[in-house]
């Protein structure tokens, strides 16, 4: 049976993890391990931890406030994944959503739950039916909002 990690922070304002893990279970039969840490900068370990323990991919979840220092971190957080992604030769999902990407509590949340749900729908072709990622190709797919299609010459 495929292992799927999913890894999320205790400063998320959304359990994008748990809308992930109710996607995945309706797509297909994976046993799911959770951890769960402090922040984004947290994740890259908490993620490489899963993946040297058996898992094929990780899903990392993230909210990442809308300062200039939480950027930074998000962006040293995604680094860090890439690295863990190279060092083990598996996927990292990196599934974030920053605060400032929509204006009222309400459409953040929103957001938060498709750009997980869309993100597990991802995880379950990587692991299941990568052909449907090819056919998807160039097509402008974009997660948590309208997909951009697309360019014809």
């Amino acid at each position: 049976m495929r292992r799927v990690g999913i890894v999320d922070t205790t400063f998320a304002r959304y359990d994008m993890a748990g809308a992930a893990i109710d996607e995945l279970k309706q797509l297909c039969s994976v046993k799911l391990e959770r951890e769960t840490v402090p922040g984004v900068k947290d994740l890259p370990v908490a993620a490489k931890r899963l993946l040297d323990g058996g898992c094929d991919l990780v899903m990392a979840f993230g909210m990442p406030g809308a300062k200039p220092i939480d950027k930074q971190c998000a962006h040293e957080a995604s680094l860090g994944l890439i690295w863990v992604q190279l060092l083990t030769g598996k996927h990292v999902i990196e599934v974030f959503v920053h605060e400032d990407e929509r204006s009222s509590e309400k459409e953040l949340a929103e957001l938060a739950e498709e750009r997980a749900r869309e993100h597990a729908r991802n995880a379950y072709r990587l692991l299941f039916k990568p052909e449907e990622l090819t056919k998807l190709a160039g097509t402008g797919q974009r997660e948590g909002g309208p997909d951009a299609g697309s360019l014809r010459r």
